[in-house]
């Protein structure tokens, strides 16, 4: 069995970012978005790859199978975001999900960072028990800071406090 490599984004990977994260939104999940209203894909390194944030990848044989991003939004706060992985290499026997956030984790730990945020809407149910399952509690918008970038799907919300 070929084995899963989570790496930093490279700009290399734009097309094999949009080819995991688009289906997923459109015919997993029904949801009207293209890439143009998702510019935050559009300057990864500037939205993501700035100050303590990063944005992963998972490849399996050259392949983008797995993204993930942290963004920062300031007083060593982050806003989890763009957690996908694609339908076939779901589930225990590739652990991409687990493996995206072990990765996610140490960085955040690496550069003192208190807390991971994220919203998410109320469709995508598996998220909502991964998060849960691996330290996340659910939290009311009004208990976000200021500088969380909601979007305009997002109705769950979730925090990990990582502490100090």
């Amino acid at each position: 069995m070929s084995e899963i490599l989570i790496r930093p984004f490279a700009i290399a990977d734009i097309d094999g970012v949009f080819s995991v994260i688009l289906p997923i939104q459109r015919d997993e999940f029904g949801i009207a978005i293209t890439a143009d209203d998702q510019p935050d894909l559009a300057v990864i390194p500037d939205f993501y790859q700035a100050r303590k944030g990063q944005f992963w990848v998972a490849e399996l044989d050259g392949t983008i199978v797995g993204t993930l991003g942290l963004k920062d939004i300031g007083n060593n706060q982050t806003a989890l975001r763009k957690m996908f992985v694609a339908a076939d290499v779901r589930g225990r026997e590739h652990n991409v999900a687990v493996r995206l956030l072990e990765v996610l984790l140490a960085h955040a730990g690496e550069h003192e960072i208190t807390d991971i945020f994220l919203g998410t809407t109320d469709r995508f149910l598996a998220a909502h028990r991964f998060y849960e399952k691996n330290g996340f509690s659910e939290i009311s918008r009004n208990d976000l800071p200021r500088a969380f970038p909601v979007m305009g799907v997002d109705s769950k919300f979730y925090r990990r406090a990582l502490g100090k």
